[in-house]
């Protein structure tokens, strides 16, 4: 233990670089504005808006190693007398599915959410540990966690929720690569039933080479150092959980930095991203990482090219750089790649108009999206959310 410890001091100085913007922003607040001051702002943002209210049909199913899946459907209005009973002998309509990413939930599709409801059926889930979902029964029993893992859980939702009947599937950054890993392992799936693909701030590999925004001297060992200090960490879950809390205004600052690309976010955004990553314990956000840093689906991409695939990146993305949308692209010659200005990777959330508009267009070329639809975004555009047409 003292050794990993020793490695979390030596990786804290170099994680004190990546906050070191941050900190600079939380030291100008706090020449200026109280502890208890900022408390009651947090809270006033937290009862703003109702971002993450949005609920549906509850359920949940068991992984193949027992962990219970949290998920939630969106059905469609039943219609009623003889349109009824004309659609009981119709096919089932297309069902979207939506897959988060790390350290959030299905809430981040709050927008999204709000602007498909009634227009199309959709699932939501909680990835295994995050959530509502339980922890993973199999990391538990000392089993690591891999992206294929997230494939297989995928797989286990989508028959518990849509047995029958086309799908389209969307992906945010980790949630991208559980749907990579559920057409690598179920490429019958994807042919038989597979109308589109959005895969959003995500990566098909190389995650090992990101530099996260920091001078590339050093990186590598901060790299070697990371998931060590991580396992340590993870091992002392109520220490460090009370160490977030103190360091709340640092902490904000961090997710921020990392998650926005712009300026201009709508406080009660910026302050329910932060909950949502706040929620993750970090005894959970240790036991992710190291699946990324070997994370290769870049053949499995083939799977999608007989399909319509959508791919959005940010351009001041730092977790997923838009360079990893363009190798996706470059896999899936006829994708759509439309990269945003001024906007970093929680960008369903930064530039909910324009992803939801992207994921409109999507549905439509798919042939996902009834006809008569009129979906609107429900969501708060932000200036500066051009978007680059990739091809």
């Amino acid at each position: 233990m003292s050794e990993n410890w020793r490695k979390a001091g030596w990786a804290g100085a170099a994680i004190g670089v990546i906050a070191a913007g941050a900190a600079a922003g939380v030291a100008v607040e706090r020449i200026t504005v109280g502890r208890g001051i900022r408390m009651k702002a947090r809270l006033a943002l937290d009862a703003t808006g109702d971002y993450g209210s949005l609920r549906g049909t509850e359920g949940s199913c068991r992984a193949e190693d027992g962990t219970e899946l949290y998920y939630e459907v969106d059905e469609l209005p039943e219609p009623d007398g003889r349109k009824r009973r004309l659609r009981r002998k119709a096919p089932p309509e297309p069902t979207v599915v939506f897959c988060h990413g790390y350290c959030l939930s299905q809430d981040s599709w709050h927008f999204q959410r709000a602007a498909l409801r009634g227009v199309l059926r959709s699932v939501y889930w909680d990835q295994r540990s995050h959530g509502r979902s339980m922890r993973g029964l199999a990391q538990a029993d000392g089993e690591p966690l891999t992206i294929d893992q997230l494939g297989r859980d995928l797989k286990a939702v989508i028959d518990a929720t849509t047995p029958e009947g086309p799908l389209v599937l969307v992906g945010h950054s980790m949630g991208g690569m559980t749907v990579m890993a559920l057409a690598d392992q179920f490429p019958e799936l994807v042919r038989d039933r597979v109308l589109g693909v959005a895969l959003v701030g995500t990566s098909s590999g190389g995650l090992d080479e990101v530099t996260y925004g920091l001078p590339s001297v050093g990186v590598g060992a901060l790299r070697r150092l990371v998931p060590g200090v991580l396992k340590a960490l993870g091992s002392q879950v109520e220490l460090v959980e009370k160490g977030r809390r103190a360091t709340a205004d640092l902490f904000a600052g961090m997710i921020k930095m990392y998650s926005f690309g712009s300026e201009d976010v709508d406080p009660a955004v910026a302050r329910f991203a932060e909950r949502l990553i706040e929620a993750t314990p970090i005894d959970v956000v240790a036991e992710f990482y190291p699946a990324f840093q070997t994370h290769d689906k870049t053949a499995a991409l083939q799977r999608f090219a007989d399909v319509p695939v959508t791919v959005v990146a940010g351009d001041r993305d730092m977790i997923t750089p838009p360079g990893h949308s363009v190798v996706v692209k470059e896999q899936l010659p006829a994708a759509e790649l439309v990269v945003l200005e001024n906007t970093g990777h929680l960008m369903m959330l930064e530039r909910p108009d324009t992803v939801t508009e992207l994921l409109t267009g999507l549905l439509a070329r798919a042939g996902a999206l009834p006809a008569a639809a009129n979906v609107g975004a429900h969501g708060r555009s932000t200036a500066g959310s051009a978007a680059q047409p990739g091809g």
